[in-house]
């Protein structure tokens, strides 16, 4: 069944959704788990378009204790979290199967990385053309307009799809004479 835009497969009482099911919301994130009187209700999972999870007990549509995992399996810890912190900053996947020989760094948790369209950026749910200042996600589709504040910090921040040589680069001093 239909509504407005999001789906529901499963389980009905009293022509309201009840039981087992998996209702679809627009955007592509879907919840599988149990439901009552229309709401998610007992055990249930959010599943994220990027393939992360919310993991959750439900009560009446609110989430009362649940866990995030990422699309690489990371669980998300509150406390005790170790993961890139300011002493170690590996990635998920180095902690998990090593780092690689010298000369052959990873640059992203995903290994190999994206290829990065030229002249754009990877800001981590898309691509940023910083001349038409649209981010698309990865299958090229349009996610949003950048704003001014979002376009400096991707330029600043993110990875590039082009080589760029760095190194030395002294103060211009203007000297008057």
């Amino acid at each position: 069944m239909e509504y407005m835009g999001s789906s529901y497969a499963g389980e009905y009482h009293n022509g309201r959704m009840e039981g087992e099911g998996k209702y679809t919301l627009p955007t592509d994130t879907r919840y599988e788990g149990e439901m009552k009187d229309g709401m998610f209700h007992g055990k249930g999972t959010l599943h994220f378009p990027n393939g992360s999870q919310y993991v959750a007990d439900w009560e009446d549509g609110i989430a009362q204790e649940g866990d995030y995992i990422f699309p690489d399996g990371l669980q998300y810890k509150d406390s005790s979290w170790l993961y890139c912190d300011g002493y170690d900053r590996r990635f998920y996947t180095e902690i998990c199967s090593g780092l690689k020989p010298a000369g052959r760094s990873q640059l992203t948790d995903l290994d190999p990385p994206r290829q990065i369209p030229e002249g754009c950026y990877d800001c981590g749910d898309g691509f940023y053309n910083p001349n038409t200042r649209v981010v698309n996600d990865y299958e090229h589709n349009f996610l949003r307009n950048a704003d001014d504040e979002e376009h400096e910090w991707i330029v600043r921040t993110c990875r590039k799809g082009w080589d760029e040589i760095t190194g030395y680069r002294p103060k211009h001093s203007s000297k008057t004479s």
